[in-house]
């Protein structure tokens, strides 16, 4: 039987980090997010060709997973990279690469 947590790997974690990047929109919002390297504090939706609806749910995902944040400014809700979540994402990929030899 595999444990949930394999020689350091929170499988469960990752696999919800999985989920949330498993959609291109939120691949594209996410990198985008990351070029600016800021918190973006304006409307999103205006970078990509989805209804409001539509994006609100990728950032939800996003937000759900703890790979962006979302504070409420006002009448505008800012959203930022979480850095910390995101290298720990790639740590646990790079243990995944590594450790495949099961």
């Amino acid at each position: 039987m595999i444990a949930a947590k394999d020689k350091g790997l929170d499988i469960e974690t990752f696999a919800s980090l999985c989920k949330a990047l498993g959609h291109p929109t939120r691949v594209m919002i996410l990198s985008y997010l990351k070029s600016i390297d800021r918190c973006l504090c304006g409307d999103i939706v205006e970078l990509l060709p989805l209804a409001q609806s539509t994006v609100s749910q990728h950032l939800k995902c996003l937000k759900d997973a703890g790979l962006i944040k979302g504070e409420v400014e006002g009448p505008k809700t800012c959203y930022c990279i979480d850095k910390a979540m995101l290298a720990k994402f790639s740590r646990m990929a790079s243990e995944l690469v590594i450790s495949s030899s099961l």
